[in-house]
């Protein structure tokens, strides 16, 4: 465990983008070989504006990367935060509750405050207004939603304690989780179901991005699912009754443009649909 902790301690911009970029290719090839839904689509026209979003993520995260690491260099030289304030562990114990607690801290908690308020909601709602969930879809976030969720991160580093090699072990594992439960890939059911009963499983997720409520509001998870199952926000939907996007936004073009998407958390709130609702 020690090498890995070295490594992501001193880990460079260019690793980290191998990491992204060999994601993406890796599960963009799977989606080819198993795919999920056939989709009859572009698929290099529809990546166009998930590229994009997933390009100014990265830029908003280097930007405001020298916050992330006073924070975890301050935690540590001071000792502060939860995990400094626990008994001593073994390494491999130490960082699967600093990367645990940062999932929740870091990806469950906001995405689930996104759901619950209006205003973060129209923002949050760029990810969901994708019509074809591929591994492109993953870091389709608005650059406004790229700050929120860093604000989370910075608060769980400095709450959690947790040291600047923990924290890019958490956002490489993040990544490819994100990478691999948005990839149109077809596992078979049962070990997406045992799969989920740990981490979240791709099934899992795209529940969450069925068109309408309750499923939308359900499976926040990032990486492990057991935040879902302990708060209640598990659900189960089968694979053939999933619609993709929210069907308040219903505009496939609307919502395949760059700028049209730039200003879609200014619109007017539109009220989600529930299933019981739907004819």
């Amino acid at each position: 465990m020690e090498p890995i902790f070295n490594y992501f301690e001193t880990i460079s911009s260019l690793h980290r983008s191998i990491i992204l970029v060999g994601g993406i290719t890796l599960f963009w090839v799977l989606e080819g070989v198993l795919p999920l839904f056939k989709f009859t689509y572009m698929k290099w026209r529809h990546a166009l504006p998930n590229i994009f979003f997933t390009l100014t993520t990265v830029a908003i995260n280097f930007g405001l990367a020298l916050l992330l690491l006073h924070t975890a260099d301050w935690v540590k030289v001071n000792e502060f935060g939860i995990i400094n304030w626990l008994p001593e562990m073994p390494l491999w114990l130490y960082a699967l509750i600093g990367v645990m607690l940062l999932d929740f801290v870091g990806a469950y908690l906001p995405h689930f405050v996104e759901h619950k308020v209006k205003l973060l909601w129209m923002v949050h709602l760029v990810h969901h207004t994708d019509h074809h969930v591929d591994t492109t879809t993953a870091n389709r976030h608005h650059p406004l939603e790229s700050v929120i969720r860093f604000v989370f991160t910075l608060f769980g580093v400095f709450i959690i304690g947790t040291p600047i090699a923990l924290v890019f072990l958490y956002q490489s594992i993040s990544l490819i989780a994100t990478q691999f439960t948005h990839a149109n890939i077809k596992m078979p059911k049962k070990l997406d179901r045992l799969m989920s009963y740990f981490i979240v499983s791709p099934d899992m997720h795209k529940v969450h991005h069925h068109n309408v409520l309750p499923f939308t509001d359900s499976n926040y998870g990032n990486i492990f699912s057991i935040w879902d199952r302990l708060f209640g926000t598990f659900m189960v939907l089968d694979r053939e009754k999933i619609i993709y996007g929210v069907d308040t936004f219903p505009d496939e073009v609307t919502n395949g443009n760059i700028s049209e998407l730039l200003v879609q958390p200014f619109h007017k709130y539109r009220k989600p649909t529930t299933a019981e609702t739907v004819k």
